[in-house]
């Protein structure tokens, strides 16, 4: 089913990303917030990262600050292998459908994640790429940013370069990896980017070279985001997921494939890292840094 226009999509690859209104339905969209909701309450409970994914590392995250009283849970790794709410949404939404107008009727999903900035939290996330952080033998990937608030430029909102998805940029630092590109570039990275914003159900398709961060949020309403990668069924990781699921490779368009398409280039690859997140990871730079 044919979702997107031939106008949307030319936009998507000479930008590298589209964002459209009603990435999910109303009723998902409802299902969905109350869930995350209740993940936000039962975070209270805990005084450090907890639950395990596939590779043993803390399915929930939580933030520095975290307390009973202000919770900062700002990651969910997976949440569709524990929410069948959320399973719904990476098989029914109306985004998997414009991800396949994108790369092609056979699509597979690759991890997902909740990024959260719950009211007056600092939380960064620093420049990068995602696909140095999930290298596959095409770039065949979208990433779908589906917006579970409003998300605003006060609230911490998505920024992204127009057209660097064209460009390619390490996230290492003197031979460590960071997960971040290096602050040399940061002042023309600033100089060329733009906000994402949009209403609650609105979804961000993104380009998995797609240069882009965000900084806290400076409001008293929540900026949340369910974020999904999809790639082509042809597309193969060349290292493990930077976070792991046991749903991994899972077909939810089309047809899977046994051949792997590869696109020549040479591609610098992650290094494996303890985190739980690559909040932590970006973090430990920061300390290293100051």
């Amino acid at each position: 089913m044919t979702v997107l226009t031939q106008a949307q999509i030319d936009q998507f690859q000479r930008d590298g990303y589209l964002v459209v209104e009603g990435g999910a339905t109303a009723a998902q969209l409802s299902a969905l917030n109350r869930q995350l909701g209740e993940w936000v309450e039962e975070s209270r409970g805990h005084a450090a990262n907890y639950g395990k994914t596939v590779d043993g590392k803390a399915r929930f995250d939580l933030g520095p600050d975290h307390s009973p009283a202000k919770p900062r849970l700002r990651r969910i790794n997976n949440p569709a292998e524990v929410s069948d709410i959320y399973r719904d949404a990476i098989f029914n939404a109306p985004m998997v459908d414009m991800v396949a107008d994108l790369i092609g009727e056979n699509v597979k999903f690759h991890n997902c994640k909740l990024n959260i900035k719950l009211p007056r939290s600092p939380q960064r996330v620093g420049y990068h790429q995602d696909h140095p952080y999930d290298p596959h033998t095409n770039d065949d990937v979208v990433v779908c940013l589906l917006m579970l608030t409003e998300m605003t430029r006060e609230n911490g909102a998505l920024m992204v370069v127009p057209g660097s998805h064209k460009e390619r940029y390490s996230l290492y630092k003197d031979d460590v990896y960071t997960g971040e590109i290096a602050p040399e570039h940061h002042a023309e990275i600033e100089r060329r980017m733009v906000p994402v914003t949009g209403r609650a159900g609105s979804v961000c398709l993104q380009h998995t070279w797609l240069v882009h961060g965000s900084g806290g949020n400076t409001t008293d309403i929540p900026r949340n985001l369910f974020i999904a990668s999809f790639t082509a069924a042809d597309a193969f990781p060349l290292t493990p997921p930077a976070v792991a699921s046991a749903m991994c490779g899972t077909i939810v368009r089309g047809k899977a494939t046994r051949f792997a398409r590869l696109k020549e280039t040479v591609l610098e690859l992650p290094t494996p890292y303890k985190e739980d997140s690559f909040f932590g990871l970006q973090e430990k730079a920061d300390r290293k840094r100051a």
